[in-house]
């Protein structure tokens, strides 16, 4: 008796299955900061929408404009550089919220606000995790999240693995790449740092060691709502600052543990969810599928378990068939 493909296939999942009820999957936990780690606050209550940070970002790393179409008050449409989301060719973009007249800075209702969506340099990155070649690293000290082009393949993965939607392919190119924020990092030999932070006029988005970072985040929402303070500007501990008035914040700082944190942390006085920010669980992505991953493959239980279902079923149809000639021999 010949085996159908369905009952191969019904086999061959059974064998599978039971692969992985031999050993039980425990997530590894999640991967801890860099001891040197440095990323970026974004306080969207200093945000003024001006823009300077995607400007700095473009000169900083050879990004081409990005026109988009915009109608002025006379109904003509003129042609800006003016990216409405990060792309291949735009890696760090300022979005704005708005709810009914918009009026009041910085408020849910009837107010507008600013948010910044660039890589977040995640502590267990899933575009490192889902990458084939390593075309995708992240830098053991200071915990950057970078990109080779020559190790990239093309295969997208890192593209579909992002929980942020952050590295974004060049289809445009006849030799297309990855497009993310490595934070400048081609900076640091100069003593500088990350563009963006450099040119904020308000300290919107400030560049440090994450410690230095949590410590000013701690300091801000200590902080009366309505009283005057003085920000850090450029780089934390620098003497440039300004001051501004303190806004009231809301207790969720985003990116604080977010798929086991990032290094991009965001203070913001209006849900993040009306921001467009993704609500995630507190476990890596990365973490889970490892997991899984390593439970299959533990000892080559599941290929093995695999192997022999084939090897069953195949001394299986043998056995049928010679019955089944024996058989028609003695007819």
């Amino acid at each position: 008796m010949k085996i159908s493909r369905r009952q191969f296939l019904k086999a061959a999942t059974a064998g599978s299955a039971a692969a992985v009820c031999t050993k039980e999957a425990s997530a590894r936990g999640n991967k801890t900061m860099p001891p040197e780690a440095v990323g970026l606050l974004f306080d969207g209550t200093l945000c003024i929408g001006c823009r300077a940070c995607m400007t700095a970002c473009k000169n900083e790393n050879g990004m081409p404009p990005e026109f988009t179409e915009l109608r002025q008050e006379s109904g003509a449409a003129e042609l800006w550089d003016a990216p409405l989301d990060i792309s291949g060719k735009t890696l760090n973009v300022i979005k704005v919220y708005r709810d009914g007249t918009g009026e009041v800075r910085n408020q849910e209702k009837d107010g507008h606000a600013y948010t910044k969506l660039s890589c977040y340099h995640c502590v267990d990155p899933s575009c490192i995790s889902a990458c084939p070649v390593s075309a995708m690293t992240k830098d053991e000290k200071n915990g950057i999240v970078s990109y080779s082009k020559e190790a990239c393949i093309g295969c997208r993965y890192c593209v579909a693995a992002c929980p942020f939607g952050v590295p974004r392919f060049t289809y445009d190119q006849a030799f297309p790449q990855i497009s993310k924020c490595e934070l400048c990092k081609h900076r640091y030999g100069e003593g500088k740092y990350a563009a963006c932070a450099e040119v904020c006029p308000t300290g919107a988005t400030l560049f440090g060691t994450i410690t230095e970072l949590r410590q000013e985040v701690a300091r801000r929402k200590a902080l009366t709502p309505g009283t005057e303070t003085v920000f850090p500007r450029g780089k934390y501990g620098s003497d440039d600052s300004y001051t501004g008035t303190v806004a009231k914040y809301i207790d969720h700082v985003f990116g604080e543990k977010e798929i086991g944190g990032t290094q991009v942390l965001h203070l913001s006085s209006v849900p993040f969810e009306k921001l467009g920010k993704p609500t995630l669980p507190d476990v890596a992505p990365a973490a889970v599928s490892e997991s899984i991953q390593h439970t299959l493959y533990h000892g080559m239980i599941a290929p093995l378990v695999f192997l022999g279902g084939l090897v069953y079923l195949a001394k299986r149809n043998m056995k049928d068939e010679v019955e089944d000639s024996a058989s028609a021999e003695t007819k």
